[in-house]
């Protein structure tokens, strides 16, 4: 079976806002809609299709290159990701976000393709266990990656997120600009919570320092 999706072009990087907590109702909302949203892929629906599609389009694409750092790849991999949705659409049981289990099979086909070419995975890339593990007493990273955006220029900062590892990069990327919450980039990532704050502490603090560096 094969599919040919049209590419979006990459829009401004304008999207590091936090957004409020949802109210319950809004929450309610969210479940009823992801019960739809599963049945809709159960069911093969192309029109359901086509409207996550032209949804999601921009933020995946976006995604997929910063993690594979090639466009032409990233090409292929958006259209790979939307056939594998397709046909793995029963697999959604509409329990978490859509945009989880999106961005987790956009990622695993990268690190596919990763490891294929005997390339350093993601996962490789650096040991956030090791020891001396970076001490964040304000737990609250969105405000601390906030105050950086606040003083600094768009263009610096996307500059200095490709000077950090590429292990802190992607969970900084899913946290702030594709609004995921810990345990939905833990999924994504196949990877326990506790791991994911350790990333994302590591990467606010190396995301600083290679901001430091360029306003020097």
């Amino acid at each position: 079976m094969s599919a040919t999706f049209l590419i979006p072009a990459i829009p401004d990087q304008n999207a590091w806002s936090s957004r409020a907590l949802p109210t319950c109702a809004f929450s309610v909302l969210m479940k009823d809609e992801n019960k739809a949203l599963a049945e809709g892929l159960q069911r093969r629906d192309p029109d359901l299709l086509d409207r996550l599609i032209e949804q999601y389009q921009f933020r995946l694409f976006r995604y997929l290159v910063y993690i594979s750092g090639d466009r032409t790849r990233a090409e292929d991999f958006f259209q790979e990701t939307w056939i594998r949705v397709l046909e793995r659409g029963h697999q959604y049981d509409g329990k978490s976000r859509f945009e989880g289990w999106l961005f987790a099979i956009a990622r695993n086909l990268v690190i596919d393709w990763q490891r294929q070419r005997k390339v350093q995975s993601l996962e490789a890339l650096t040991d956030p266990e090791q020891a001396h593990p970076l001490q964040v007493t304000d737990e609250r990273p969105a405000s601390a990656l906030q105050a950086i955006l606040n003083s600094e220029q768009d263009a610096q900062v996307q500059g200095a997120l490709q000077q950090i590892p590429a292990i802190y990069r992607e969970v900084l990327l899913l946290r702030f600009q594709e609004e995921l919450q810990i345990d939905e980039i833990a999924g994504v990532l196949s990877a326990p919570p506790s791991t994911v704050k350790s990333r994302l502490y590591r990467g606010l603090e190396a995301l600083r320092v290679s901001l430091e560096a360029g306003v020097s």
